[in-house]
């Protein structure tokens, strides 16, 4: 289903053929080709939540108006019947919301071979960092451990103030796209200034695709070092899916990010 913009119909069958090809029984919500308002799509995720034969919600299609139904979904259901909700950039606001008001995991991500091991594997996610990616610069030493939040930098700056979690304790994930360093820079500081930052316990990095003109790094350094926690850059997301809400350790000197299943 499409908890933002209607996506291409050879986008939805193709991850329809997908899943099917591994064994997975596939539903394409009501309105997922045409919903043009936060009802229609509020009526689809919370159809799912509500059937009990859903174990899963993977998102489709790309936009920017997920944070309208963020805080309008049955929540209550969602925490006594757990689904699991796939979705990557777009969705981190409904990641963060069903953290917040169900207590629930997800898979931040879409649909690939890493989903697989994501979803249904036993095994803890280790992400390596990548030297050559450019935020890899900013890690620096130490080692962390904390339930993984976060996501797309904008997505969270939005959800500051009203469906953000608390973020003490926990290692905060951050990626971006099509941002300027200007923008970065007055989302972090609002975050700053706002208390939403203090007492993360890590840093996570992924890529900052897009972003500028201006100096991103140096932004993201002269706004996250202040934090004095472990910062782990380079890191590959966006290039498989992987658990979020569920207990991580960042080991900075190791350069790898070790993510618990979404799913026991």
């Amino acid at each position: 289903m499409s908890p933002t913009d209607p996506p291409d119909r050879a986008d939805v069958e193709r991850t329809t053929h997908w899943l099917e090809s591994l064994g997975l029984k596939v539903s394409v919500g009501e309105h997922t080709l045409d919903a043009r308002s936060g009802a229609d799509r509020t009526a689809d995720i919370d159809g799912a939540l509500r059937d009990l034969s859903i174990k899963a919600i993977v998102a489709v299609g790309h936009g920017s108006y997920a944070h309208r139904i963020a805080d309008g979904l049955d929540f209550t259901t969602a925490a006594h019947l757990p689904t699991l909700l796939v979705g990557f950039r777009d969705c981190t606001i409904l990641h963060l919301a069903f953290w917040e008001r169900a207590g629930l995991a997800g898979i931040y991500g879409e649909p690939d071979r890493s989903f697989v091991a994501a979803a249904f594997g036993a095994e803890p996610t280790v992400l390596q960092s990548g030297p050559d990616s450019h935020t890899a610069e900013l890690t620096t030493t130490g080692r962390a451990a904390g339930v993984l939040l976060g996501g797309d930098q904008e997505q969270i700056a939005t959800a500051a103030g009203w469906i953000l979690p608390s973020l003490h304790g926990a290692i905060l994930l951050l990626e971006g796209q099509s941002l300027s360093a200007a923008q970065i820079d007055r989302q972090l500081t609002m975050l700053h200034r706002t208390g939403r930052l203090q007492g993360v316990s890590g840093v996570a990095l992924g890529r900052y695709l897009d972003c500028g003109p201006g100096p991103v790094l140096d932004v993201l350094r002269d706004q996250l070092a202040p934090l004095g926690v472990p910062i782990l850059g380079g890191l590959p997301i966006g290039q498989g899916a992987i658990p979020i809400g569920t207990p991580a350790v960042l080991d900075a000197d190791a350069g790898t990010l070790t993510i618990e299943p979404a799913v026991t």
